[in-house]
């Protein structure tokens, strides 16, 4: 099918290009000049067919608003917004509930699978209305891998399940970090890289991050080019506080947010292996000047 994608960063143009090579036809806009395939939002509208698809990958806040508010001007009505980044799920309930009354679908769709994602897919955790689903969910099963695009609720469900995603994310990278540092303070000469490799063979706690952290340490043993700072992206503070509200205890959570704030005073081998690890999924890391 077509549609075009509204944001050609790390995430969208390789999102844009895996649709590609899946048949689809994508029409791509970017602030930036040579990686956009129109120089507008209108020009992008104007060169797509009814029923119009647009694919919102821009950073979340003030930008997905102004880029959601703009396009909902120049879309007509069945035409659909899919918003594919990391807004906050009660946001998107309200941009749902005021792209309704315009007469325009919206899809709120959790995507995760950072940098890997053009080759291994996308796990999509998608919100909507069984008719706005359905109107893209051809390109939801191509950029998805078997079994990795679930309709999972209404408007705002998929956030809100990205943002659970991305709070227990935050507990696992802290726990790899904290026992790697705890082996890395011993009176052993642990080798970090064998350990990493070793754990992920047969291991109950062998995981795609312990491939990660494999890889991290062979590459540099003492993470040495990697600064140990580690930014927080907004949904582990909104796990903790839906947590909050709805009375639920999430210590572990909690603690590894707290932790990433620690991450900002001092020189911490634990925080290296957690920017370690989101620079080898997401490429994230601050290095060293």
């Amino acid at each position: 099918m077509q549609l075009g994608m509204v944001g050609l960063g790390r995430m969208g143009a390789n999102m844009a290009e895996r649709l590609r090579l899946g048949g689809h036809e994508v029409i791509g806009y970017d602030r930036n000049p040579d990686v956009s395939d129109v120089s507008t939002l209108s020009e992008l509208v104007e060169k797509l067919s009814s029923p119009r698809v647009a694919w919102v990958m821009v950073p979340s806040g003030d930008a997905t608003e102004a880029t959601i508010a703009e396009l909902s001007t120049l879309l007509q009505s069945g035409d659909l917004i899919v918003d594919g980044g990391n807004s906050n799920f009660r946001d998107s309930m309200r941009r749902g509930a005021d792209l309704a009354k315009k007469g325009l679908h919206f899809v709120d769709s959790g995507t995760s699978g950072g940098i890997w994602g053009l080759e291994n897919g996308y796990c999509l955790m998608v919100g909507g209305s069984d008719d706005a689903v359905r109107l893209v969910e051809s390109v939801l099963k191509t950029l998805a891998p078997t079994d990795g695009y679930a309709h999972v609720g209404p408007v705002g469900a998929g956030h809100f399940t990205k943002m659970v995603h991305n709070g227990i994310e935050y507990a696992m990278l802290q726990s790899y970090a904290e026992g790697f540092e705890i082996l890395k303070s011993s009176d052993f000469d642990l080798d970090m890289h064998q350990i990493s490799a070793l754990w992920n063979h047969g291991s109950v706690v062998r995981s795609w991050l312990l491939e990660l952290a494999e890889s991290a340490f062979g590459k540099d043993a003492e993470l040495s080019e990697i600064k140990p700072y580690v930014e927080d992206s907004g949904e582990g503070r909104w796990t903790v506080f839906e947590a909050i509200n709805e009375s639920v205890p999430a210590p572990t959570i909690a603690a590894s947010l707290f932790a990433r704030f620690a991450s900002r005073q001092d020189d911490s081998f634990a925080m290296k292996v957690i920017a370690a690890l989101r620079n080898e999924f997401g490429g994230h890391a601050v290095r060293r000047d």
